[in-house]
């Protein structure tokens, strides 16, 4: 029975200098920050050219991978091959003013119908009032008045001479007009010379006037209709003078927009409202005491203007979009309103655009948590690409919460490509629970969180240089640049890959930098990247310092020394933000006789995970499986992380908890100088485990601190050779041969180094040699099986009936 130690070489995987030949990173090219996400890149390519309804893409991969950059890049990249999206604007609508029209003009033509709309306002401003204060104009304005009063005196005039004839005087009063008689030399007469004549005259001339008085109302009633008939001419004339004014500046733009229909219907209206609004265009001067003034339009000329809501001049290419706050206002768009005479009003000039119009025809980039988080957003954006369009309406009118009138504006037709950033749990809920996103998101884009070192190892030291010049940094020398990528290799948690996480990445460069400039070095050297991860350890490592104090002061009960049975040293691994480390636990058990059932105290207290619960009842099914094949299964046992206050999950731990129930079943101690960890199956085989590193590094830590004693060391998994990238502290230990790391692939390796016993092998017969560890644990399985034969189901004795143990267990 022979257990070597893992050799150090196997530890930590170097870089191998001599395959590059810079001295440098200042000497590299820059590359692609997509370094080994081929999948997700062409992924990405077919979304982003395929053109059918729902083929949007999510991008699967955790904050701070790069997958920004790398679908902007693409998506960049594909925008230059295609044209130019359209131009929109609202205008006003003249005949449902709540409901703007929207016009689409080719790319970078709304800019310019903005400003030819701006230039006609302007041109009419001007035109119009001039027209208006013409000479000829003026001379024709007299010329209806005057034949409208010369006719009115004309028949006034001409009553009166028939008046005069019949011997009555017609007069003005202050009041109106008023009939008299009168003698033959037209004098009026008086009333006591009228009463005077006989009452045959005095009844002759009483019916002559009241004739003509009715003869006068009777024309005193044509005067309104005259007059009306005269301001009908005047708006005619003014009809005609508008008319000549605004053809003479709007018929340019006619011609101007002659193949655009749209455009050549809401100039029309235009010149209809023009025309039929003209006194707006012309000054007044006549003042109005203001509490007899009426609320007005502050600019009347308002509703002639284009609200350009996307403008695409001085673009070559489709637009990418990336919206960092996607609420429901920012993706559709908002009516904004002001306060105006104690009242909110709005227009259509209000209307402002929301990411998806100035991403239309084009793509656009959400990040799916951001999105989720907003209300009524993603609602909102799964509608909005079902239904094709863009409508702009207000969150409380779209929830019916208001009833209030408002603008509707026409909707936009919307042709986007949208594409989501999220974690991947974020993808895998989505499509369980929301039966519409799979139809809207057909395209996923898996990100890897790491890239193998030996194909990549090239392309990923072209990375860190095109990284250190983006963010402006110094260059990085060789050695610098190997121990960026053992690190990384140590972060990926595996010396075979490489991490392309670009922010933990960024963030070491960047902090290797601070130093340097703290060193005066020209350039990043190996120094300044060690300082800097070792700094950021120092930062972080305030409760893993604790534990540790904890351990050595005797506080938590540790062994590193002697031989213990029934207890053994159990590694896990804590992560508290962005930093993890390992913690020794003691692991300890106690075994009698009963009925094959193994209580896992952690989960009795409800702190043990499912996991950690399947993991001991996997042990549990293998002792009985391996050790109790001929006999029944009279075992009892429990076991428990010592010192443990909080949940404890995973099946890291199986392996120590089967090693701790055998050592107690056998009495056999155990080694306290090792700790060990490793998940077990059915089978006795040890499966890889994760954390490894630092589950080693927090055992050694714990040992360097009460001495080491060159027999010290960790039991790990075979299978977890390969993630070892151990820190160089450790490595130097091994080398020295102060600390060991044993790698095992089965459970009788891993119990022959804790107990010093040779395992054993069954026989033909399936049985163990009794010198064997093995035999021991057969042979008292075996012995617990007879006394619970012997023992009966029950056992009276006088009036007392005495239960088996194993239901007093229960």
């Amino acid at each position: 029975m022979t257990h070597t130690p893992v050799d150090p070489s196997q530890l930590y995987k170097p870089c191998d200098l001599s395959q590059w030949t810079f001295s440098s990173t200042e000497e590299l090219e820059d590359i692609d920050l997509g370094v080994g996400q081929e999948r997700a890149i062409e992924a990405i390519k077919f979304g982003i050219r395929i053109r059918q309804n729902g083929y949007n893409i999510f991008a699967l991969a955790p904050s701070g991978t790069g997958k920004l950059t790398s679908v902007t890049q693409l998506a960049e990249h594909e925008a230059v091959r295609q044209a130019v999206p359209s131009d929109w604007c609202y205008v006003h609508n003249f005949s449902h003013p709540a409901k703007p029209a929207a016009i689409r003009l080719e790319p970078g033509h709304g800019r310019i119908f903005q400003a030819d709309m701006e230039e006609l306002i302007d041109e009419l401003s001007v035109a119009i009032p001039a027209a208006f204060d013409g000479d000829e104009y003026r001379a024709r304005v007299g010329e209806l008045e005057s034949d409208s009063r010369q006719r009115e005196i004309d028949q006034l005039s001409q009553l009166r001479d028939e008046a005069a004839n019949a011997h009555i005087i017609l007069t003005e009063t202050p009041t109106g007009f008023a009939f008299m008689p009168g003698d033959e030399k037209d004098q009026p007469i008086g009333s006591e010379e009228f009463n005077k004549l006989d009452k045959a005259k005095q009844h002759e001339i009483q019916n002559t006037i009241y004739e003509f008085q009715n003869r006068l109302q009777a024309l005193l009633k044509k005067f309104p209709a005259w007059r009306k008939e005269t301001k009908r001419k005047l708006q005619a004339l003014n009809r005609e003078v508008a008319e000549l004014a605004v053809n003479h500046s709007i018929d340019d733009l006619l011609e101007k927009y002659a193949k655009h229909e749209v455009i050549l219907d809401y100039l029309k209206d235009v010149k209809a409202d023009v025309i039929e609004h003209i006194r707006d265009f012309i000054p007044h001067s006549d003042k109005v005491p203001p509490f007899m003034e009426l609320a007005q339009e502050p600019n009347p000329f308002k509703r002639y203007q284009v609200n350009l809501m996307v403008d695409f001049s001085g673009t070559r290419s489709a637009p990418v979009v990336y919206e960092d706050h996607p609420n429901y206002g920012n993706l559709l768009g908002r009516i904004d309103h002001q306060a105006y005479m104690g009242s909110l009003v709005t227009d259509f000039t209000m209307i402002k655009p929301g990411v998806l119009h100035k991403a239309n025809g084009g793509y656009l980039i959400l990040d799916a948590q951001k999105l989720l988080l907003q209300p009524y957003a993603w609602e909102t954006l799964k509608r909005t690409l079902q239904a094709g369009e863009i409508r702009i309406e207000s969150l409380e009118r779209a929830l019916s919460l208001i009833s209030a009138s408002s603008l509707e504006p026409a909707p936009i037709p919307l042709d986007v490509k949208v594409i989501l950033l999220g974690d991947p749990l974020i993808y895998y809920l989505l499509s369980a629970y929301d039966s519409e996103f799979q139809d809207l998101f057909k395209v996923a884009a898996d990100f890897d969180d790491v890239v193998s070192r030996a194909d990549k190892n090239h392309e990923y030291v072209r990375l860190l240089a095109t990284l250190s010049r983006r963010e402006k940094l110094r260059p990085l020398t060789r050695n610098a640049v190997a121990r960026v990528v053992e690190h990384s290799a140590r972060m990926a948690g595996d010396a075979e890959k490489l991490l392309t996480h670009l922010r933990s990445i960024k963030d070491l460069l960047t902090e290797a930098d601070f130093w340097a400039e703290n060193n005066g070095h020209n350039q990043i050297t190996n120094s300044d990247v060690q300082q800097a991860i070792d700094h950021r350890t120092r930062r972080l490592d305030k409760i893993r310092e604790k534990l540790y104090e904890n351990i050595h002061r005797g506080t938590v009960l540790i062994d590193t020394a002697g031989k213990v049975a029934g207890q053994i040293n159990g590694l896990s691994v804590l992560q508290l933000g962005g930093f993890s480390f390992g913690q020794p636990s003691r692991i300890t058990a106690t075994t009698r006789l009963g009925a094959g059932r193994i209580v896992d105290i952690e989960r009795e207290t409800k702190l043990g995970g499912a996991i950690h619960s399947k993991g001991v009842l996997i042990l549990s099914s293998y002792i009985g499986a391996h050790y109790a094949r001929k006999s029944p299964f009279s075992l009892s046992a429990s076991v428990v992380f010592e010192q443990s206050y909080g949940q404890v999950e995973g099946d890291s731990a199986s392996l120590a908890e089967l090693c701790v129930i055998l050592s107690s079943l056998t009495q056999v101690p155990l080694r306290q100088d090792l700790a060990i960890t490793g998940s077990l199956n059915q089978l006795g085989q040890v499966q890889p485990i994760g954390g490894v590193n630092e589950k080693i590094e927090g055992f050694f830590d714990i040992c360097a601190k009460q001495g080491l004693s060159g027999s010290q060391g960790v039991i790990v998994p075979s299978a977890n050779l390969k993630h070892l990238m151990l820190r160089w502290d450790v490595v130097h230990a091994a080398q020295t041969g102060q600390f060991h790391i044993y790698a095992v692939s089965t459970v009788d390796q891993a119990l022959e180094l804790l107990t010093g016993m040779a395992a054993g092998r069954p026989d033909d017969r399936g049985n163990y040699p009794p010198d064997t560890f093995n035999g021991r644990v057969e042979a008292q399985l075996a012995q617990f099986a007879t006394i619970k034969k012997a023992l009966g189901p029950t056992r009276k004795t006088g009036s007392a009936t005495i239960r088996p143990p194993e239901e007093n267990d229960r």
